[in-house]
């Protein structure tokens, strides 16, 4: 397979990962998790991303440092600016110096937010505009940050069922250049919901099993979007819009709470 846009990314190889706090619902420390195969299932998703010819740049893990893998939560990358994370939780805080400071190997330009956010994790870009969760860890002050830093329009949507606790959880961007995603609704309030029903009429509207395997953490090209493999309903939902699906199974790394997406943070020039 061989994607017809590329992308360039940032990832972290889960060399430490385990679960040894909880910060959402899915993470259960009492639980054992098998590092070498979260190691495996982080390959075969980075072997996919080199196969539709996506430029993949690597973060070194750091000991201690769990939820690193998690890139995609490191910050947020546009017009060769990268919007740097704050994290909520004290065990994440440390991941942010981190992710800064290879945001300066690569060549962007940093700026270290004022406002806490958690990166593309809540932030998500759909052709020109930014939709910007808030609810359970991105402060809405950082949307306003982010508009006065980028001159784009942001987007607040509001989450509101703790599982879906990152806006990249409940909402997929399909193809952005067609202003196609794919949403829960459960997990947004009802004025999110005016909203996204108002901007995006043709939207995918996922279903709640998909969702529960983070079907909706999904990173693509446009013609092509990685899913968890154990998506049920949105493959075909996909075909119908001319999206290709891969999946691929993340299941060890869902026991962090997260998924395709979270495991991805695109780098924009």
């Amino acid at each position: 397979m061989r994607g017809v846009a590329t992308r360039e990314v940032l990832m972290c190889r889960p060399e430490h990962f385990t679960v040894s706090y909880s910060i959402n619902p899915w993470m259960h420390p009492q639980e054992p998790t098998d590092t070498g195969r979260a190691l495996a299932q982080w390959d075969a998703l980075h072997r996919i991303y080199l196969d539709l010819g996506f430029e993949v740049h690597r973060i070194d893990p750091i000991p201690g440092l769990p939820d690193m893998v998690y890139a995609a939560n490191g910050g947020l990358v546009f017009d060769g600016i990268a919007y740097g994370a704050r994290f909520r939780y004290p065990q994440r805080q440390p991941e942010a110096p981190a992710y800064n400071a290879r945001f300066a190997e690569l060549g962007l330009r940093l700026v270290e937010a004022e406002e806490t956010n958690e990166g593309e994790g809540d932030i998500l870009m759909v052709g020109e505009r930014f939709l910007a969760g808030s609810g359970f860890r991105t402060d809405p002050a950082a949307h306003a940050e982010l508009a006065r830093l980028s001159g784009r329009e942001v987007v607040t949507l509001r989450l509101v069922d703790p599982r879906f606790y990152h806006l990249d959880t409940a909402l997929a961007v399909v193809d952005g250049e067609r202003d196609l995603i794919a949403y829960l609704p459960a997990a947004f309030d009802e004025p999110s919901l005016e909203i996204l029903r108002s901007l995006y009429p043709d939207a995918i509207l996922a279903t709640q099993r998909d969702a529960e395997v983070f079907a909706m953490n999904a990173y693509g090209d446009g013609e092509h979007l990685v899913i968890a493999a154990q998506a049920r309903d949105l493959p075909a939902q996909l075909r119908e819009r001319g999206v290709e699906p891969i999946g691929v199974d993340l299941s060890e790394l869902l026991l962090g709470g997260g998924g395709v997406k979270c495991c991805t943070l695109e780098i924009r020039r």
